[in-house]
C-alpha cells in the first residue's frame, strides 16, 4: 500500500555538510523547531544545478527572514561540495548548508534516489517546525526549479498552518484572500 510523504515525519539521517567554509554536522533533529527546506539535486559540477543553487541562494536571504533554514542535498561528499564552492563563482555565493549523501541514505529516505544511477532526482521538500513534510515536488533530470514559486508555497505552508481552517488558493500571494471551506462554498467556485 503506498503511502504519501505528506505529512509524514521526517527519517532519522546523520550526514556532513559543507557550510560557510566549514564541515559540519546535520541531523534530522536540526531540521526541527523552524521550517525548513530540504533541495535534492543530481550532481556538483553539473548544468542545470548550479543554475537551481544559485537561483535558491538569490533567494536565500528572504527565506532567512521567513524563518526558514535550507539545506541543499547531492550524493556527491561534502569535499566535492566545498571543491565546487570554491572553483564556482555561482556556487561560491552559497550560504546554506551543503549536505554529503554519498551513501544515498538521505536520497532514498525522501523518495528521490535512482538507484541504478546513485544520483538524486530534484526534489523540494518544505518541513514545518514538527519535522513533517507538507510540500514535495520531484522534477525530472532536465526541468529546473524555481525559488520564487518556492518561496510563494512556503509563505502558503506557514500561512495555513498559522491560520486554521483556512486555505490558500491557486497562484495565492501573501495578503490576498484565503478561502475558508464549508459546505456553502460548495459548488461556488
Amino acid at each position: 500500500m503506498y503511502k504519501s510523504i505528506i505529512n509524514s515525519t521526517v527519517q532519522p539521517f546523520s550526514a556532513t555538510a559543507f557550510h560557510n567554509g566549514d564541515f559540519i554536522d546535520v541531523s534530522d533533529a536540526d531540521l526541527k523547531g523552524k521550517w525548513a527546506v530540504v533541495m535534492f539535486y543530481p550532481a556538483d559540477f553539473t548544468f542545470v544545478c548550479p543554475t537551481e543553487l544559485g537561483d535558491m541562494a538569490d533567494h536565500y536571504e528572504q527565506l532567512q527572514g521567513m524563518g526558514v533554514e535550507v539545506y541543499s542535498v547531492s550524493t556527491d561528499t561534502h569535499f566535492t561540495h566545498k571543491a565546487w564552492h570554491d572553483s564556482s563563482d555561482t556556487i561560491n555565493k552559497i550560504n546554506f548548508p551543503m549536505i554529503g549523501d554519498p551513501t544515498g541514505a538521505i536520497s532514498r529516505n525522501f523518495g528521490v534516489l535512482i538507484e541504478e544511477e546513485g544520483l538524486a532526482l530534484r526534489g523540494t521538500f518544505v518541513i514545518n517546525p514538527e519535522g513533517e513534510i507538507k510540500v514535495a515536488e520531484i522534477h525530472d533530470l532536465g526541468i529546473g526549479r524555481s525559488a520564487k514559486e518556492l518561496v510563494r508555497k512556503v509563505q502558503a505552508a506557514q500561512y495555513v498552518a498559522e491560520h486554521d481552517g483556512e486555505v490558500c488558493p491557486a497562484a495565492w500571494q501573501p495578503g490576498e484572500e484565503t478561502l475558508a471551506p464549508s459546505l456553502d462554498l460548495v459548488g461556488k467556485i
